[in-house]
């Protein structure tokens, strides 16, 4: 036991003078670990306890196991709960605290490509770059979970209707190409001969017919050593090798939503689809979109009387939502020009008031804003 437990017992002892002479009197013992252990044997248990918890030598990075940089918060940072973390160990730490969901996953529909030539060729390239670059060494049902993300997209009406534009949207942007070796520089290098034949026999299958039941209707995966910041915001479905896979919440995210036809044209990734980006993680459709119904209702019981709102649309077209007896506004609208000049001309009210004499001091007025 390491010294601390000495440094702990004399905080426990009688004050004033019999603290020092029990500080002299523990200092001038044997301090071997024999002598330690005898020392904490004559402790009682709340004495001892106090001891191990300041105890350098055994204290932890945190008594719950959280990961590192949880188990305090420093006010002089603002805290990013691990979102984005770049040390692989905090990702992987982070990902393990979010649950698997229990919603049930259901297998999508077999999509066969009915397409020959040059749209096959390039749809069966296209899948196969991105089995390989993104699950080139992970086993095969790995690849096949990559491979049924892809058809998952393109059947998905938020993105392309072709293999091509599902793989190559965003990838125009410096940042936010929904598959990173299509803008990270991946593609620069060779693939390995071996691998490539591989990743391609599953794209092949893929496009055949194949479903891979594990990741259903998934939209979304990462490596399990990154902790992206969109993760928490979607369903987590299952772990297939390295990669966590997510979907959709909500209907969007059930096989029924799947209603996108394969367009072909795989030649033509247009400048929209280059520069495009995820409507689910990087820009929200409105919830009409979403087949989220615009109003809805909600029974609230508060000390013991119950009643019933109507939760109102937080996109209306009109941009204005009046508070109404009996209905929940969820969210706030972004103020107008007008509306940000008054609510700082009555800051400066209130400041104005707060700087005048106590007694007898004349009614602070409001300046107009300039342009007013």
């Amino acid at each position: 036991m390491a010294l601390a437990v000495l440094a702990a017992g004399p905080a426990c002892a009688p004050s004033g003078g019999g603290l020092a002479r029990e500080t002299i009197r523990l200092a001038a013992r044997d301090l071997t670990d024999a002598s330690l252990r005898r020392l904490a044997a004559g402790m009682d248990p709340a004495m001892r306890a106090l001891a191990l918890r300041h105890d350098p030598g055994l204290r932890r990075v945190d008594f719950w196991s959280r990961p590192t940089g949880w188990g305090r918060l420093d006010i002089d940072k603002t805290p990013s709960l691990g979102f984005g973390a770049d040390d692989a160990a905090t990702a992987e730490a982070l990902n393990a605290l979010r649950p698997v969901s229990d919603l049930p996953i259901r297998p999508m529909r077999p999509f066969v490509l009915h397409a020959s030539g040059e749209d096959r060729a390039r749809a069966v390239e296209c899948l196969t770059q991105a089995v390989y670059y993104e699950a080139a060494r992970e086993p095969e049902v790995g690849q096949e979970a990559v491979a049924q993300v892809v058809l998952n997209r393109m059947r998905h009406p938020a993105y392309p209707k072709s293999i091509c534009g599902v793989v190559y949207q965003g990838a125009a942007r410096a940042t936010g190409c929904q598959f990173t070796f299509t803008c990270d520089g991946s593609l620069a290098r060779a693939p390995q001969a071996a691998l490539w034949r591989r990743a391609r026999q599953v794209a092949e299958r893929a496009l055949d017919g194949h479903v891979d039941r594990q990741v259903g209707s998934a939209t979304h995966y990462h490596a399990d050593y990154v902790a992206p910041y969109w993760a928490p915001t979607l369903v987590k479905m299952a772990q297939v090798g390295q990669h966590i896979f997510y979907r959709w919440t909500g209907p969007w995210g059930e096989p029924a939503a799947f209603t996108g036809r394969y367009a072909g044209r795989e030649a033509e990734l247009t400048p929209a689809i280059l520069g495009g980006v995820d409507a689910r993680t990087q820009g929200l459709l409105a919830p009409e979109d979403q087949q989220i119904p615009a109003r809805r209702t909600i029974t609230l019981a508060v000390a013991g009387e119950v009643r019933t709102y109507e939760v109102a649309d937080p996109t209306a077209a009109d941009g204005v939502r009046t508070r109404v007896a009996g209905a929940l506004t969820p969210s706030r609208r972004q103020p107008t020009a007008d509306e940000i000049r008054r609510i700082n001309a009555s800051l400066a009210d209130v400041e104005r008031s707060l700087d005048a004499p106590a007694a007898g001091a004349p009614a602070p007025t409001v300046q107009a804003a300039p342009g007013d």
